[in-house]
């Protein structure tokens, strides 16, 4: 059975994410995500989980609690977009994922901005490991959706193919705008 974008998201990050990594949750929401990547990372590792709505970062460590992994993760209640405030110059991240578009459940008028996501993934890219993911489920089907997709498939369509590489993961015959998946790979130097 193919898998949703969400379950495929999820096993692109475990393809990858290894014991003592450094990753990013640029979105937490409802802290899914952020529970996947405390898992793979260990207790040598270190979540970064970004998010501007107090409600989501609640939700988040509540979540991370209940399974006895909040020591793994450091919760910020701050657009993504500011990430490199909070990371060190030199930090090497093996992984990050953003969920495009509103908290599940709440004010459908706090949506993910194309201007501070493209900012974001730029910002990881520069600290990106070699073979390092960034992985991206755009829900494009909301009010301000469309516009924000559309950035966002022209900023990954003009990636040097030599340095990433770029897919795209989505189902073509479902209605409602199903959410997409992409995801961007750092190439190996070739030195």
């Amino acid at each position: 059975m193919l898998l949703s974008a969400q379950k495929q998201s999820h096993e692109l990050l475990k393809e990858i994410v290894a014991h003592g990594d450094l990753v990013i949750d640029a979105t937490a929401g409802k802290g899914h995500d952020t529970l996947l990547l405390a898992q793979l990372v260990g207790q040598d590792g270190l979540v970064y989980a970004f998010d501007i709505q107090a409600e989501a970062i609640t939700a988040s460590q509540k979540l991370l609690e209940t399974h006895q992994l909040s020591s793994r993760v450091r919760l910020i209640e701050d657009s993504h977009s500011h990430l490199k405030n909070y990371l060190k110059a030199d930090a090497t991240v093996s992984a990050a994922i953003f969920n495009l578009g509103y908290l599940p459940g709440s004010d459908k008028t706090i949506i993910t901005q194309a201007s501070s996501t493209i900012v974001a993934i730029q910002d990881i890219q520069d600290l990106l490991k070699e073979k390092g993911r960034i992985v991206i489920v755009a829900y494009h089907g909301h009010a301000g959706g469309p516009e924000e997709h559309l950035a966002l498939l022209t900023y990954l369509q003009s990636l040097e193919q030599s340095k990433w590489t770029v897919l795209q993961y989505q189902f073509i015959n479902q209605k409602n705008n199903p959410p997409i998946c992409y995801c961007i790979e750092k190439k190996a130097s070739t030195k």
